[in-house]
């Protein structure tokens, strides 16, 4: 948050920020999780209950968040399999509290089960998904969330634990990856862009869009429209994400066609915010 000030007061040059903050996890479920070690900084904060959850979702406002993160299932324990967290009467009243304040909430999901839950409070978009049925991604598309596959961080994570890509058979992450995107797309859920940045470095942020081109049967216009004009919309940001009068003049150029190969995205020659020039050849 401190960042998004420091932007938008003119301190230092950057790009238009959303943020969440910290996001909500129930007591327990997220790491680290060190069985000799007690009261470990959590990257997240914990809440459960009614008073506790909405403490926490007008703490986070309070600290400048624009949309509210929950995690909707996470590991239990050390070593743990990812199981659901909260209730659905917990995330319900996560998003009512969020949504009073004018803020959406957007779920970390990789069950059916958690996915069913934050589909059915309310949430704007699923990140992960990758253990959706047809079921769930119809119940997506039937109340309009989105999914935010993430294809580059399982990719990455698969390749870190010593798979060689294109030799042998995908693992286990990939292949259900690649399975729920199919159904997604089948049951017409709208798909959001995000890679799930961290996980692979930051400035790699094309990985995601190229290997739904690559691997994952999407068109580079599907791509494109996803980052653009798709996010727009998901994130109600109707001041952005096409080129028409009256919109923001944020722009960037790119050396090729990104229609035709996405790699043309790495190559950034121009970069416009507000009508201002950032970056020009």
């Amino acid at each position: 948050m401190g960042l998004k000030q420091a932007i938008d007061e003119g301190i230092i040059p950057g790009p238009r920020l959303l943020v969440a903050t910290r996001a909500l996890v129930a007591t327990g479920s997220y790491g680290p999780h060190l069985a000799a070690v007690e009261d470990l900084p959590q990257g997240a904060q914990e809440a459960d209950g009614v008073d506790n959850l909405v403490r926490a979702v007008r703490e986070q406002i309070s600290h400048g968040a624009d949309v509210i993160k929950v995690y909707a299932d996470y590991r239990w324990g050390p070593g743990g399999a990812a199981q659901p967290t909260y209730s659905l009467e917990e995330l319900t009243l996560i998003v009512q509290t969020a949504r009073s304040a004018g803020r959406g909430v957007v779920a970390h999901s990789s069950t059916a089960e958690g996915m069913r839950r934050a589909v059915l409070a309310g949430v704007e978009t699923i990140e992960h998904g990758d253990g959706g049925t047809p079921e769930v991604f119809a119940l997506m598309k039937k109340n309009g969330v989105a999914l935010c596959p993430t294809v580059a961080a399982s990719d990455a994570i698969s390749q870190y634990r010593g798979w060689k890509k294109g030799q042998g058979p995908d693992p286990q992450r990939i292949t259900e990856k690649h399975r729920a995107v199919q159904a997604a797309r089948q049951a017409g859920v709208t798909f959001a862009m995000g890679g799930d940045v961290g996980v692979f470095p930051h400035g790699d942020n094309a990985r995601e869009m190229e290997l739904l081109v690559q691997d994952y049967g999407f068109t580079p216009l599907e791509v494109l429209r996803q980052a653009t004009s798709g996010n727009a919309q998901i994130f109600h940001l109707a001041d952005r994400g096409r080129i028409a009068a009256g919109l923001l003049a944020d722009l960037v150029a790119v050396a090729g066609d990104p229609t035709q190969q996405m790699q043309a995205l790495r190559q950034v020659q121009l970069v416009m915010k507000g009508g201002v020039l950032y970056k020009q050849p």
